[in-house]
């Protein structure tokens, strides 16, 4: 874990209530998968949010605004903040294979990003399945199309792409291995409709965000582990999702 003051760089808009912040500071050690969490003045507990992207200078996130707290970090426009970084055990990219897919749902789409760029970088050839509502919530198509990927779009009421849930594009995907972010009935729903191994990203609300509340715990094959410790990415087998 590393703490700092991080500049604002960037904080756009994507979608009606999905944004982009460029966040300039020490990236040393972020790794896919990865999560920082924010200060934001006027509020007790930091925001947890997922690593999009990080280079040698700078950390990109996109978050949602679903309360008071990422309604307010919408608003800064400049200055600096307090951030948590190198926060959960992130994926491992070591065990994908040659063809793995990424599998993201909504606002578990941004941490495939990075993932799917340092996948490439191996060599890797990566199928990317974006799944949302409805058209106006599509955020990142281009970006990941930009990287190299074959990039599948879903949506629920069919207005874009593949009308359905991700697991309609997954059904025509040959893959060696899967990562996969997005809310828990996705993620329940990949966890049944894949054949391989892999391993997903859980989200969560957190109280300290590095182990020592113990408020995110969840149940595994092997225990109660702790989402923001030993999580957020947790490969299939620990999962006792089977009923």
């Amino acid at each position: 874990m590393h703490q700092g003051y991080y500049i604002v760089k960037e904080n756009t808009k994507l979608t009606e209530n999905v944004y982009r912040m460029v966040l300039a500071g020490d990236t040393a050690g972020i790794r896919p998968g990865q999560f920082i969490e924010i200060k934001i003045d006027g509020f007790f507990l930091r925001r947890p949010i997922s690593v999009c992207d990080a280079d040698e200078h700078t950390v990109t996130i996109i978050y949602k605004t679903v309360g008071e707290g990422t309604k307010a970090l919408s608003l800064i426009k400049e200055g600096s903040l307090d951030v948590l970084t190198q926060l959960g055990n992130g994926y491992d990219l070591s065990v994908s294979g040659e063809a793995p897919v990424l599998i993201g749902g909504g606002v578990g789409v941004p941490p495939l990003y990075m993932t799917a760029k340092e996948l490439i970088g191996q060599g890797k050839k990566v199928t990317v399945i974006l799944g949302f509502n409805t058209k106006n919530e599509i955020f990142y198509e281009d970006e990941f199309r930009a990287l190299g990927a074959d990039v599948y779009v879903t949506t629920v009421d069919g207005s874009y792409g593949i009308k359905g849930f991700v697991t309609e594009a997954l059904k025509e995907t040959a893959y060696t291995y899967f990562y996969t972010c997005g809310p828990l009935p996705m993620l329940k729903s990949v966890y049944k409709n894949t054949v391989t191994e892999g391993q997903f990203s859980l989200e969560e609300r957190m109280g300290c965000g590095f182990g020592a509340c113990m408020g995110c715990s969840i149940e595994t094959k092997a225990g109660k582990k702790r989402i923001c410790k030993e999580g957020p990415v947790f490969r299939k087998e620990e999962l006792a999702w089977e009923d």
